[in-house]
């Protein structure tokens, strides 16, 4: 067996024998060593086998069946550009800590730096965004390689999944491999078997991890709960124990899982009624995750009265504010504790009916707006039941969900980690591989046409079952919600910031062969998201992105009015 298909093989073994039962692949003549090798696994049943042809939407589909299972998804490419193109999933899944494997094959040493064709400096090409990175020595015929392949493919997948306390995320394998690239018919060496038992080379025991519990100190604490892990347990729901314990009131984002059963509604639209807030502002805030949506949030923790304690994952910690004053792990949520009872109920209750009160005001409001994209968010909240799964899309979708206020309904997936729109159309197809649950996308048009490669899904490959719900508001809606959509500033908005496209969505699922639907109203769009997803297809509501801001400034004037008459009430 020559050497690139003995290290392919021993390395493919390895990371099946860590777990992995998920890997994407790109077509490409220096990787052609792990394709087979990929392809050998699948068609034994070790893992499930996904290839796609662009390098992006690949990285991205990984990173998704990677945060839906929690476990190491490799990607695999061939040198030069393909290598490049993973570095935006890179970035994604390090600020998201989703465990991603990036084996990337090069040339050899010799012709590195000579020119030739599709070489270029690969190593440590991710930087910083990976949790580790190793350049493969070339395989050769020297015996006793083996054991360091099997022991770099452990040292990979321990590292990417944080499995010795570390924070999960990214590792980069560089492999480079010299000719032959196919396998040749002969046959391997005993020296290359892993353990005998099917183990993997290297285990870690997992870390113990001592906590204090998060105590009530007496003081009125509010509990904001943001973007958590989608895979493991349901801190969320841990987290709201924790506040319905000790009488805390919760604000919670969409992709805080279940956090949002026992969340105020419209908790943005709370904290963003400052006269209310002041009179109503908690003394410390328990932040659970990760929150980036609102910036009345990022407001109320910067705030110089107010002190944050922070849960969250292991490894760095977000404080924007500058106001965290103690780091605790997620594990301290199950952290035994003193539970005295509710410390301040008056004040409890004023946050309970001010919660009541924005949502009376603003239901009307959301019920009138069709079509929009917030009516959108509304008719998916409403009619997705707890057992589907919803990835929302960056920018206005997600702030449309969080501002349609409902509690319960799907689990919500969402790349906050630096809330770009690369990829979220394959990484939503990721999420629906790995889960067996009916699962649904809500993105705008910009979005989707950033990756409508994910479109592409060859015949050969597992099928998604996944319905895409496409907001197209014909360019950047967003900008219209913040400053540049000021009217002051309409002479340069529309070709700088609105950026009308004037894509035929249709079109383009035509072309690669999925199903495309328009609806009209929201009882048609409610209707095609009843249909239980079969194969990969795609609903499209056009909205008038004109009308985004109007819509906003309504909504907070109307949250903002019906707590008016509680600005005053003095806070227990």
């Amino acid at each position: 067996m020559n050497p690139a298909t003995a290290c392919a093989r021993v390395l493919v073994d390895e990371l099946v024998r860590h777990g992995v039962r998920e890997a994407v692949l790109c077509p490409g003549s220096r990787s052609a060593p792990l394709a087979f090798a990929l392809h050998a696994a699948d068609g034994a049943g070790a893992l499930r086998l996904h290839v796609r042809t662009d390098e992006r939407s690949a990285a991205f589909l990984a990173l998704g069946l990677a945060k839906a299972s929690g476990r190491a998804v490799p990607v695999v490419t061939t040198s030069g550009t393909a290598v490049a193109n993973l570095h935006p999933a890179v970035l994604e899944a390090s600020h998201a800590s989703v465990p991603l494997l990036l084996l990337t094959a090069d040339r050899p040493p010799e012709l590195r730096a000579t020119g030739a064709n599709q070489t270029t400096d690969q190593v440590a090409i991710f930087g910083s965004a990976v949790r580790w990175q190793h350049d493969l020595g070339t395989p050769d015929d020297r015996p006793g390689q083996a054991p360091t392949w099997r022991s770099v493919a452990s040292r990979a997948v321990l590292a990417a999944q944080g499995d010795r306390g570390g924070q999960p995320g990214p590792v980069h394998l560089n492999l480079p491999f010299r000719e032959p690239l196919v396998p040749d018919g002969s046959p391997g060496g005993a020296e290359r078997d892993g353990r005998a038992d099917g183990s993997p080379w290297t285990s870690a025991a997992p870390q113990a991890i001592s906590t204090e519990p998060i105590d009530d100190d007496g003081r009125r604490t509010l509990v904001l709960v943001g973007d958590l892990p989608l895979a493991g347990p349901d801190w969320g729901a841990a987290a709201a124990e924790v506040a319905q314990a000790h009488g805390w009131p919760v604000v919670a984002e969409p992709s805080s899982r279940g956090a949002r059963v026992r969340a105020l509604p419209h908790g943005s639209l709370l904290l963003g009624s400052a006269d209310w807030l002041d009179a109503h502002r908690p003394e410390r805030v328990v932040v659970v995750g990760r929150p980036t949506l609102s910036r009345a949030v990022a407001a109320l923790l910067g705030h110089d009265a107010t002190d944050v304690d922070l849960v969250g994952p292991s490894g760095p910690w977000p404080d924007p504010g500058a106001r965290v004053r103690r780091v605790l792990p997620l594990e301290a949520l199950r952290a035994p504790g003193h539970h005295a009872g509710v410390a301040h109920p008056d004040w409890l209750a004023a946050w309970e009916r001010a919660g009541r009160a924005v949502a009376q005001a603003v239901s009307p409001l959301t019920a009138d707006s069709w079509p929009s994209g917030l009516a959108v968010a509304a008719t998916l909240l409403d009619r997705l039941g707890t057992d589907t799964s919803l990835f929302v899309g960056s920018s206005n979708p997600v702030r449309d969900l969080d501002l349609a206020g409902a509690g319960g309904g799907p689990l919500v997936a969402a790349s906050r980690g630096l809330a770009g729109i690369d990829g979220c159309l394959s990484t939503a197809v990721g999420v629906a591989l790995a889960h067996d649950r009916p699962t649904y996308a809500l993105m705008g048009d910009l979005t989707f046409l950033h990756d409508v490669a994910g479109l592409v899904v060859g015949p050969h490959e597992p099928q998604p079952n996944l319905t895409v719900v496409v907001v197209n508001d014909d360019g950047g809606g967003i900008f219209t919600t913040l400053e540049p959509g000021a009217p002051q500033h309409s002479d340069a908005f529309d070709r700088v910031f609105g950026t009308p496209h004037g894509a035929d969505l249709a079109g383009f699922c035509a072309g690669a062969g999925v199903e495309h639907v328009s609806a009209q109203t929201a009882e048609e769009l409610a209707a095609e998201i009843g249909l239980r997803p079969v194969g990969l297809r795609v609903v499209e509501v056009r909205v008038d992105r004109s009308a985004h801001r109007d819509l906003r400034d309504r909504l907070h004037q109307a949250a903002a009015s019906a707590l008016s008459d509680r600005a005053g009430s003095p806070a227990s």
